[in-house]
């Protein structure tokens, strides 16, 4: 299981828990400074503050770590579309979320469409739309470490209380 996604809505606690992990001594790539460093970056689009990922070339730059005999952690809002053997999606509370990302400085629109994002579950819902098992962690009023300690038991097979239909965010619309 050498590859595994951390991802989810920003500001769910991607950087924070991945952070941890890496404290812990696990081995974890960010996603966007690798894509950065090995110039992946798409044209940017304006509209949306984001950049293009042609999400082939990202594949093709990770195979390095494929044969890893470790326990290698991905994070990014993008990392259950890689190739991976498990993906484990960080979860927030739409009004938490909101406050996150104003406090990063993020425009009224891009708040909206996270936290709508959020709300539908898009991120869980691209994810569960394969073969890889997947789990999601509510991290809203965790504690960081609590939030690593059952990403650590999610890999070790113990993730029975954290399978997807767990959260719901409907009744925050």
């Amino acid at each position: 299981m050498p590859l595994i996604a951390i991802t989810g809505t920003p500001g769910t606690g991607k950087t924070s828990v991945s952070d941890e992990l890496r404290r812990r001594g696990y081995s974890v790539i960010d996603i966007g400074a690798h894509m950065r460093e090995h110039g992946l970056l798409g044209a940017r689009d304006a509209g949306r503050d984001t950049f293009e990922v042609d999400l082939d070339m990202l594949n093709s730059s990770l195979e390095m770590y494929a044969d890893s005999e470790e326990t290698i952690f991905m994070e990014s809002h993008l990392a259950h579309m890689l190739d991976c053997s498990l993906v484990v999606v960080l979860r927030c509370s739409p009004k938490v979320l909101a406050s996150r990302l104003a406090e990063r400085g993020y425009g009224r629109d891009k708040i909206a469409e996270n936290v709508q994002a959020e709300i539908l579950d898009v991120i869980l819902c691209e994810a569960a739309d394969s073969d890889i098992p997947v789990y999601e962690i509510d991290c809203t009023d965790a504690p960081v470490g609590e939030s690593a300690d059952v990403v650590v038991d999610i890999i070790n097979g113990r993730g029975d209380d954290h399978l997807p239909g767990r959260t719901d965010w409907t009744g925050e619309m």
